[in-house]
């Protein structure tokens, strides 16, 4: 009797727990691990029997955007909004719910994750987001994104792996080195990626 009350107490402990808003690189900076803010971004599909690629490497610190064209071998440089996409949990969102993601019958299963909520101000009005990380590591499971303007942005993420299969990736490559800077008036932002 005494060891189910003791279960019991220790349930209602851990349920008492309330998730912590948290972010991935931060949790990748508590783990020792480098954070470079940077992402590698590449698109391609088949839309209206045409072909479309796009491949660009953004380097948040360094305000930069190139986008890369392999095939050619050519690069092309923009000035980056310093706006951090946030792969991380915005403090002010709301928590909607705890759940865990496949089978919870037996240990190793299934991920226990959060989900979050909320709405945030932009350049150009406001935007509601729904986001999922786990609730151990701060990994990104998916993220909803629409903005006042009605456009939709939806981020979900497989196969994760803690490091960097090939780091060389969030390089730029040997022929973006000379290339120009573009002259454009607004720099580019994550979010205007998707609307090309």
């Amino acid at each position: 009797m005494k060891v189910l009350v003791l279960l019991v107490c220790l349930s209602v402990g851990c349920l008492a727990q309330r998730p912590r808003k948290s972010s991935f690189f931060k949790c990748l900076q508590m783990q020792q691990f480098s954070c470079f803010k940077r992402i590698r971004f590449r698109q391609f599909g088949l839309y209206d029997n045409k072909t479309y690629h796009l491949d660009v490497l953004l380097l948040y610190r360094e305000g930069v955007m190139y986008k890369i064209n392999n095939k050619n071998r050519t690069c092309t440089k923009q000035h980056l909004s310093p706006d951090f996409h946030p792969l991380a949990v915005p403090r002010n969102a709301t928590l909607m719910g705890q759940v865990v993601l496949g089978a919870s019958s037996g240990p190793g299963q299934g991920v226990l994750v959060n989900s979050w909520y909320g709405e945030e101000t932009t350049k150009t009005g406001s935007a509601k987001y729904f986001t999922t990380v786990t609730q151990f590591g701060c990994i990104p499971v998916s993220t909803l994104y629409h903005t006042s303007s009605g456009d939709w942005v939806v981020n979900s993420f497989y196969n994760n792996v803690i490091g960097l299969v090939d780091p060389q990736k969030l390089n730029p490559p040997f022929f973006c080195m000379n290339a120009e800077q573009g002259d454009e008036d607004e720099p580019v932002t994550f979010l205007s990626l998707f609307k090309e």
